[in-house]
């Protein structure tokens, strides 16, 4: 079983946002000496208490300062963004460091109606047309873009690509991922569908469209562990609490209600149910975010988990 760190980058006070993310950088370092996969970080817009929104420029930071680990994004909200700047970016990350760098892209607006109409105009608009932008970006990353008949290139061209995920919670995102031919994040935090029905989607449209490569699937899940249950519930209630108080009413509904979704206790029990869950829905990698409002005790919590898996 793979293990990999989803990073909000949390801004907890009295920290700032300097802080916080010098705390991304210890972590993505940790997370490398513990022997997890891939670290990536999320892309938020306005949002109080979230510190990242360009990821490709904090991955460029953290490659620097790690040296083996995968990092990426989970994930580039690609309906803001031209593929072509997407394309040169994480191609610019990939040519950095070779063989490190993955590409995750997700269909959310990352923040608030405003936030978004002021980053990009029409989103609603932008993700209708995202089908067109996939396609595009799928070019640029096989340098098979043509504007007017003319080829076009996002460079720099890397010695070896980007990996390319695709992140969702339901079936529509699962068949983007297919069509494409891209790796599929089931975000089973966020979603209210049996993981089973859409990662089942995912493959099985993955084989009918794809004939090179294996449907890869990674599950999405929020991890909080302690040296006891009742520790490991009180930081579990603590981090939930802290995220739902930033949100609106609705928002904190079903932020609240994510914490029935939650893999919460000692190492020995979160391992069990994550055992459970791979085995169920044949998924050998998990994306793992932590929010607990303490930077020592996130760090702990993935400390905990490494040690034990």
């Amino acid at each position: 079983m793979k293990l990999s760190v989803l990073d909000l980058v949390p801004v907890f006070a009295p920290a700032d946002p300097g802080y916080a993310l010098e705390q991304a950088v210890i972590l993505a370092q940790a997370a490398e000496r513990m022997g997890y996969a891939r670290y990536w970080v999320a892309e938020h817009h306005d949002k109080h208490g979230l510190a990242c929104t360009s990821p490709e420029v904090l991955l460029a930071h953290i490659g620097a300062r790690t040296n083996r680990i995968r990092i990426g994004s989970g994930a580039l909200l690609l309906p803001h963004y031209k593929p072509m700047k997407v394309a040169e970016a994480f191609r610019m990350l990939a040519a950095l460091y070779p063989d490190r760098v993955d590409l995750g892209i997700g269909r959310a607006p990352g923040g608030s109606a405003h936030a978004s109409i002021a980053l990009s105009g029409n989103f609603l608009e932008n993700v209708r047309q995202l089908p067109h932008s996939l396609k595009a970006l799928m070019e640029f990353l096989d340098n098979g873009f043509e504007m007017e008949g003319q080829l076009v290139t996002a460079r720099p061209v890397p010695a070896i690509a980007p990996q390319v995920w695709m992140l969702g919670t339901n079936k529509k995102s699962a068949d983007f991922a297919a069509q494409f031919g891209t790796g599929y994040v089931f975000g089973q935090f966020m979603s209210d569908l049996d993981p089973k029905e859409v990662l089942c989607a995912y493959r099985e449209a993955f084989k009918l469209r794809c004939h090179t490569e294996q449907p890869k699937v990674i599950a999405a899940v929020h991890v909080v562990c302690a040296e006891t249950e009742i520790e490991a519930l009180a930081l579990a209630a603590e981090g939930i609490a802290w995220m739902a108080s930033a949100e609106s009413e609705e928002q904190k509904e079903r932020m609240l209600a994510q914490e029935r979704k939650m893999f919460v206790g000692t190492p020995a029990a979160v391992k069990d149910q994550l055992d459970e869950f791979s085995e169920k829905y044949e998924v050998d990698e998990f994306l793992v975010m932590t929010h607990i409002r303490n930077y020592d005790s996130r760090r702990k919590s993935y400390e905990l988990l490494a040690k034990i898996l």
